[in-house]
């Protein structure tokens, strides 16, 4: 699997994701070390609306604005939902103290994890699988040389191409949450 479609699309995918870990830790490593916790409670807030700010995307994407060119959007998605899951992830920390948020941050992670396979993976694999089957052909081999040659990288292919089926109904059962979230910070919010 030398230089596979595996090793080309899927790992950076994943080590862009370790990257949003890793970001996390170091942060909240960082305002522990400062005593700066306490901004670590409102990330919150300028999370969600970089999360929402980024749903302009999809307005864009279903022609409801027309400013902009597709793919600024959806790089600008990208980036907005990059840095405020990241600031979120702070906010939450590794607090246990409610089972809501968890689960509302669950969704975000499984979300953020779908959306990093529509953006970052599936284009570049599709280019990547016809590429390959391109070069075979020029190569000169035979139909069923080459479905044997990419067999793996096809099979890959098939599976990243059902992210929409777990990224849409996540990013609502995400949204769900979160709105039930900061209700209940709103109900229960000590108004001094």
């Amino acid at each position: 699997m030398n230089n596979s479609l595996f090793q080309k699309e899927v790992v950076p995918f994943f080590l862009m994701f370790a990257l949003l870990i890793v970001a996390t830790v170091i942060v909240d490593f960082l305002l522990h070390q400062f005593q700066l916790v306490w901004i670590g409670r409102y990330l919150g807030i300028p999370g969600t609306i970089f999360i929402l700010l980024s749903f302009f995307y999809t307005l864009r994407k279903r022609k409801m604005i027309q400013v902009g060119k597709p793919k600024f959007w959806v790089n600008l998605h990208g980036l907005l939902t990059w840095v405020g899951t990241l600031m979120i992830l702070v906010h939450a920390g590794i607090h246990f103290n409610a089972i809501l948020p968890w689960l509302a941050i669950i969704a975000m992670l499984i979300n953020v994890i779908s959306g990093l396979t529509g953006k970052f993976l599936l284009n570049r694999a599709q280019s990547y699988l016809f590429s390959k089957k391109d070069d075979l052909l020029q190569k000169g081999m035979s139909s069923k040389s080459i479905e044997k040659e990419i067999f793996w990288d096809a099979v890959t292919f098939d599976v990243m191409k059902k992210w929409r089926t777990v990224h849409f109904p996540i990013t609502l059962v995400f949204s769900v949450l979160s709105l039930i979230h900061i209700i209940s910070i709103f109900l229960f919010w000590e108004w001094k």
